[in-house]
C-alpha cells in the first residue's frame, strides 16, 4: 500500500483507508450504470430499495466522519434521486477518508470505525449486488484481489476492472 503525502504512518489507519478504497471500489462497481427505475426496485415487501440503501450508507460514513471527530451525530435520510444520491455517497466516503488521511486525532477506536459504520456499508453494498442481479442486471463478477484498488482513491472513478467474467 502507498500513502499519500498527507497520511500519517499508522498501519491501522493506512488499512483502515484501504478499506474504504475497497468499498468505494466494489460500491462503483455495484451502482454505475443502474438500470432505469433501479432506485426504486422492490424485492418484497418491507425490504428497502436500493435508493434507501445508498441513502442509508452516505449516512454511515457522515456518522463515521462525525464519531472520528468527536461528534457523534446521526441522521436517517430520505433517499435523493439515484444520481444525486450516488453523488453524496462517495463526498461522504472521501469526507472521511480525508479526515483519516489527516495528522487529525482520531477519537474512537479504529476498530469500532471498522466494526461499525464501514463493515455495515460492506454489506450493503453486497444487498445493492444481490438486488442488481434480482432485478435483471447483475454486475459481472472478477477478481477482486487483483483489482486496482489504490489508498485515497474513494470516488466513482475507479480502474476498470482488469478481467471480468
Amino acid at each position: 500500500m502507498s500513502m499519500n503525502s498527507d497520511s500519517i504512518s499508522d498501519p491501522k489507519r493506512e488499512l483502515l483507508r484501504h478499506t474504504l478504497a475497497t468499498l468505494a471500489y466494489r460500491g462503483a462497481k455495484t451502482i454505475r450504470n443502474a438500470p432505469a427505475g433501479f432506485a426504486d426496485f422492490q424485492a418484497g415487501h418491507g425490504t428497502r430499495t436500493p435508493g434507501q440503501i445508498l441513502a442509508h450508507m452516505g449516512d454511515l460514513f457522515d456518522w463515521a466522519f462525525s464519531i472520528a471527530a468527536g461528534q457523534q451525530a446521526w441522521s436517517d435520510s430520505q433517499p435523493l434521486p439515484w444520481e444525486k444520491e450516488v453523488d453524496r455517497f462517495f463526498a461522504a466516503l472521501k469526507k472521511f477518508d480525508d479526515y483519516l488521511a489527516s495528522s487529525e486525532p482520531v477519537q474512537a477506536p479504529l476498530e469500532k470505525l471498522f466494526q461499525g459504520p464501514i463493515a455495515d456499508a460492506l454489506t450493503h453494498v453486497g444487498q445493492v449486488a444481490l438486488l442488481r442481479r434480482m432485478a435483471g442486471e447483475p454486475v459481472k463478477a472478477e477478481n477482486y484481489f487483483a483489482a486496482a484498488i489504490a489508498l485515497g482513491r474513494v470516488g466513482a472513478e475507479q480502474t476498470p476492472p482488469k478481467r471480468e467474467f
